[in-house]
């Protein structure tokens, strides 16, 4: 077995690090990009609430800004070294900061949940989650075994759950769920 050094195995290491993240940046873009699109058909909308931590997040991000421009200008490396720690600089310190403007709730064609933007035609099914600190929609795809979640602030709760009755009433939202069908108005479950 030949003998590795560690420089090969942090820049290897460096380099899935990259990957990762770039794929990350790419789906935070796309998110972006189709909240550019969809912004102008905000019904009920509010600001993403920051992760825990942001701050010591947007340390990092600079502190990678740091070590990327070290790498690049003082030491003058070639670009491809600083790729892994560039990927994560750019999630951190721009993309994720600038996620968080993206306006959580409901638009015409959709709901915009923590994750991303679920059209009506997508929903199978809603539910309610109330806490006394957060009330939080989730939402179950019609079609995939997957769940979204949005967490609602309380003086938009009441709004909410009319604009979802009014989307239920008008079939842009229809449930699925025959087995529950117990012949009430479908409204009912929102």
């Amino acid at each position: 077995m030949a003998d590795i050094d560690v420089a090969t195995v942090v820049r290897i290491a460096l380099l899935g690090l990259g990957v990762a993240f770039l794929v990350a940046n790419l789906r935070l873009v796309a998110q972006l990009l189709r909240f550019l699109r969809l912004r102008s058909t905000a019904r009920l909308t509010w600001p993403g609430s920051k992760p825990p931590q942001y701050g010591l997040l947007l340390a990092l991000g600079v502190v990678l800004a740091g070590l990327v421009f070290f790498k690049l200008v003082v030491r003058q490396q070639p670009l491809g070294s600083a790729f892994g720690e560039g990927m994560v600089c750019l999630y951190y310190a721009y993309l994720l900061p600038m996620s968080l403007r993206i306006g959580r709730g409901l638009y015409e064609d959709g709901i915009w949940t923590e994750s991303g933007f679920v059209p009506y035609s997508a929903i199978g099914g809603l539910s309610w989650r109330e806490e006394p600190q957060q009330i939080t929609l989730v939402i179950i795809y019609r079609l995939r075994s997957l769940v979204r979640r949005l967490v609602v602030p309380h003086e938009h709760y009441a709004e909410v759950r009319r604009v979802l009755r009014d989307r239920i009433a008008a079939h842009d939202i229809h449930f699925t769920l025959k087995t529950l069908d117990v012949g009430a108005d479908e409204r009912d479950r929102v």
